[in-house]
Formats: structure tokens, C-alpha cells, sequence
């Protein structure tokens, strides 16, 4: 699995070139509001934030991975899958304010999804969104995942959202993952 690609949309293991190019996306005080790092004040955390993605991918088989519009090429954020130090699998997404409000989002998560349920033998995906942003409380709920109650994470309080593995989905063996 070195790639998912949906109708618009190529998601892909980021790259150490690609630390420049979503700096600005991360450093966006506007789109990191809600993101736990907030925004990341310098390139060196941008890098060491790609380098965890990496690493993440390495061990698990799948980490936050960059986005790309294919029509332009251009890198607009992240989504992925990530194993929580609780051994929960959260699904999360990142994009840059330019890609707001044209279903990215919806299309990137979902394809993780599918992803979670369909290859990775994932059982159960968490999301966690803050109650005032409700942009990503739509895509969850889009998505068909469910409210599972709140959480404080990070130090502020987050709407949980649950997706299990359909039922019309068999198990695989890496669903212990």
C-alpha cells in the first residue's frame, strides 16, 4: 500500500521534500486551531512532525499521509490513520484553508476508512473533533461514523466518534493491529 486514490484526490506517504511544501498548512494559526500541536512555529517542527509520520508508517503500516489534489498536483494537507497511545486507531485530517468546503475532507477520511475496515482488518476507528468545529463534526457524522460521548484530549474537550467495521467486512488476521 503505497497509495490511496480517489476521484479528485492522491494520498501518499509524505516525503522529506514535502516539509517545505506543508509548512505553511501547519504554521496557519486559522487551520491549526483545532489540530492538538496548534500551530508549528518553525520548519524543524514541521520536519520532525513528517519524520513521526514516517516513523508511525514504518512500525503500524499506515500514519497521517499528504494529500494531493490531482488536478493541480499541489499538496493541500494531511489524512491518515493513527494508533493512540491508548491502542486506539483515530482517523484525522488536515487541510489547508484554500481546500475548505469542496468535500476533501470527506473524500480523504472516507477513503481511510475503507482503508481501516477493508485492508487493515482495523475493527473499530475513532475520531475526535472539537464541539465548536462543526465542519469536522459534519464529516464525521457524513461519514457515518457515530457520537460516542466526550473526551477531554489535549487539554480541551472533544466530541468522540466511533466507526466499527461492517459487518459485511470479514475479519482478517492483521485486524489485532
Amino acid at each position: 500500500m503505497h497509495q490511496l486514490v480517489t476521484s479528485r484526490l492522491l494520498l501518499r506517504p509524505f516525503t522529506p521534500a514535502d516539509v517545505e511544501i506543508v509548512h505553511p498548512i501547519y504554521s496557519d494559526p486559522e487551520v491549526m486551531r483545532y489540530v492538538a500541536t496548534g500551530p508549528l512555529a518553525d520548519i524543524a517542527h514541521t520536519r520532525r512532525l513528517v519524520d513521526d509520520y514516517s516513523d508511525h508508517q514504518f512500525h503500524h503500516g499506515y500514519s497521517f499521509w499528504a494529500v494531493i489534489e490531482q488536478t493541480s498536483g499541489v499538496l493541500i494537507g494531511d489524512a491518515g490513520l493513527y494508533r493512540t497511545p491508548a491502542g486506539e486507531v483515530e482517523l484525522g485530517y488536515t487541510l489547508g484553508k484554500a481546500w475548505w468546503g469542496r468535500g476533501y475532507a470527506t473524500e480523504a477520511a472516507g477513503a481511510w476508512l475503507r482503508m481501516a475496515f477493508e485492508d487493515l482488518g482495523v475493527d473499530e476507528v475513532v475520531a475526535l473533533a472539537e464541539p465548536a468545529n462543526t465542519a469536522s463534526l459534519h464529516v464525521l457524522t457524513k461519514l457515518g461514523m457515530r457520537r460516542s460521548g466526550e473526551r477531554l484530549a489535549f487539554g480541551r474537550p472533544h466530541t468522540v466518534f466511533r466507526g466499527q467495521r461492517p459487518a459485511s467486512i470479514a475479519s482478517t488476521p492483521s485486524s489485532t493491529r
